[in-house]
């Protein structure tokens, strides 16, 4: 996965939702990766995961309850 800028992102794409679905798989280190897929994701709700993707770039570091409200945030997004 080649990293995308702040400004690749700002385009409201299927490949920009499936390159930060990916990115924040890999930065919470998700276990059970299949429990969230790009394809669970609309572009509606592109602007909610690019503030999330932008939370994930501004810290190094994670609480177990920042990684458990991240991926209640995406639960909460995905297309039902």
């Amino acid at each position: 996965m080649a990293d995308k800028t702040r400004e690749e992102l700002r385009e409201q794409s299927r490949e920009n939702i499936e390159y930060i679905i990916e990115y924040m798989k890999k930065r919470l280190q998700m276990v059970n990766t299949a429990a969230i897929s790009s394809e669970s994701f609309d572009t509606d709700q592109y602007e909610d995961l690019l503030d999330l993707y932008d939370f994930l770039n501004k810290k190094d570091h994670f609480t177990l309850k920042e990684t458990e409200t991240i991926v209640s945030e995406l639960g909460q997004l995905r297309k039902r």
